[in-house]
């Protein structure tokens, strides 16, 4: 079974993805990312057809702690966070590493 990338933030974050092909995508609104967020990456985290969760880096502050774990803990599906502070290679080194299990950029003595 083939997996998709899903992406979850506000409308104006998931259109971008959204216009280059991605299917599956959950929008909430940023006005309503304290109450309706959590919801949104458990529906995400618990689809099966979904290989990796997209989402902006300033998202993980409006979930719960709970929610928040699981979804940093995940390995399938894997998280990818863009833009804030996770952005920098450190950031995506570590995504990289977490989803593949091995450190692309480590360099040999």
């Amino acid at each position: 079974m083939s997996q998709e990338i899903a992406v979850v933030g506000s409308p104006e974050f998931t259109t971008g993805f959204r216009l280059a092909g991605v299917r599956k995508f959950e929008n909430v609104p940023d006005n309503e990312k304290d109450e309706r967020l959590d919801d949104a990456v458990e529906r995400t985290l618990d689809d099966e057809g979904t290989g990796i969760i997209v989402m902006h880096d300033d998202d993980l502050d409006h979930l719960s702690r709970g929610t928040r774990d699981a979804v940093e803990g995940s390995i399938e599906p894997v998280l990818v966070t863009l833009g804030g502070s996770g952005a920098g290679s450190g950031g995506l080194r570590d995504q990289i590493k977490r989803a593949i299990g091995i450190d692309l950029m480590e360099e040999d003595d």
